[in-house]
């Protein structure tokens, strides 16, 4: 039956509980709901609403997701200075699939490109610092 469909509208109750609390890892998993439209109608503005909430946080999971949105133009603008960014950022956490991604993304770019994004993941800060 639809067992899938209603674990999702369930799990995104949970998530909006606890994105009110500032959960850093709800608001990215809420996000990644709207990315693909699990228990809520696929929003690419809102997904990344709650992504770049959760990336203040300094969540490289979110960090990584915000560079997809950035590299497809999913409810933003496509740039791949600030896609390398974001990936620039979840990598310095240690996150993989970021490694990976911006590997591929390295590619396409200038080597003036490439300097501009790592100079903005240099001054990128996480709120409350």
């Amino acid at each position: 039956g639809n067992g899938v469909a209603k674990d999702y509208t369930e799990a995104v109750k949970w998530y909006r509980k606890s994105v009110e609390q500032g959960d850093a890892v709800a608001q990215c998993n809420l996000g990644f709901c709207y990315a693909n439209g699990n228990g809520v109608a696929k929003d690419y503005t809102e997904a990344v609403k709650w992504y770049r909430k959760s990336a203040a946080q300094g969540f490289a999971i979110a960090h990584n997701n915000l560079g997809v949105c950035y590299s497809y133009g999913n409810g933003v603008a496509k740039d791949d200075v600030i896609t390398y960014m974001w990936y620039n950022l979840a990598a310095a956490s240690g996150n993989e699939t970021a490694k990976h991604n911006r590997e591929i993304l390295e590619k396409r770019m200038t080597r003036d490109q490439i300097t501009e994004s790592e100079r903005l993941s240099r001054e990128w800060k996480p709120r409350g610092e």
